[in-house]
């Protein structure tokens, strides 16, 4: 395997363990995050030793979500005011270069397994909605976060997660962006089961990862395949409305005025303008 700057990849017993690992705080997702995550994901398919993956995050937490400082650039062009095509669409490639990254999980031909712990905020929420099973350990807690950020949240969730919690819980936490413990994550589908804490949701991660690759690998695979065939198009469809949506209504004061009020720690004024 490759060396990463965002990831750290373990394989044994037919099991590769991919690990976040920053270098933001608490995992978040920087630069080096949305570009090596494809390329780690292709090597992992490719490989015809890794027949199940198990994704988690080093650390107390899995992902604080996207790294806002170290992706401000891109929001920089379309926060001008009357920005023009431009930027626009260079932001909307942008969103959808992220999309990918997330979704080269998803197409993933090898079962994904998440093992999540601590929080898992706005793209981590992305990134285990795109995985096949999410199990948790009792101090994980989820957040959808974008509506308090002034984002409509634009890398998966909003397309995946319909079909793993149902419209009506989605649309609770979406248009809430509050918090929820693991416990009501389990109860309403977003994870498989519950452990103790890390040690034990990642144990049971692997074992369940070797209960699936001591099946016949191109039987399982092609279960996926299958799977995935019902979702993806609608999912790639909804994906691309999101996009497009973002790059011509995203900008508003009410962005900027989110951003700062999070570097500031104080509570956010929005006007709707």
């Amino acid at each position: 395997m490759s060396e990463w700057k965002a990831f750290t990849v373990e394989i044994a017993d037919n099991v590769a363990q991919v690990t976040l690992i920053g270098p933001g705080k608490g995992n978040a997702m920087g630069p080096d995050f949305w570009r090596e995550l494809p390329e780690v994901f292709a090597e992992l398919d490719a490989d015809p030793q890794v027949r199940a993956v198990v994704i988690t995050g080093s650390g107390k937490h899995f992902s604080f979500g996207l790294d806002l400082a170290a992706t401000a650039g891109t929001l920089a062009p379309v926060l001008v005011e009357d920005a023009k095509a431009a930027p626009r669409t260079e932001f909307l490639k942008e969103v959808r270069r992220m999309q990918a990254s997330v979704t080269a999980l998803a197409e993933c031909t090898k079962p994904v397994i998440a093992a999540v712990s601590g929080w898992c905020i706005g793209g981590g929420l992305d990134l285990i909605a795109a995985a096949d099973i999410r199990l948790a350990s009792a101090d994980a807690k989820f957040s959808l976060r974008e509506a308090k950020v002034a984002i409509v949240a634009d890398i998966g969730s909003l397309q995946r997660l319909p079909g793993i919690i149902g419209e009506g819980n989605l649309r609770e936490l979406a248009f809430t962006a509050k918090d929820i413990d693991a416990a009501r994550a389990e109860r309403m589908g977003l994870v498989n089961e519950v452990f103790a804490d890390q040690e034990a949701v990642l144990a049971a991660a692997h074992a369940m990862a070797r209960e699936i690759a001591g099946n016949p690998p191109l039987v399982v695979q092609g279960i996926k395949d299958v799977l995935e065939q019902r979702t993806s198009p609608a999912i790639a469809d909804g994906l691309r409305y999101v996009s497009t949506w973002n790059a011509a209504f995203l900008p508003s004061k009410d962005l900027p005025e989110a951003i700062a009020a999070v570097f500031e720690k104080r509570a956010p004024q929005f006007k709707g303008e």
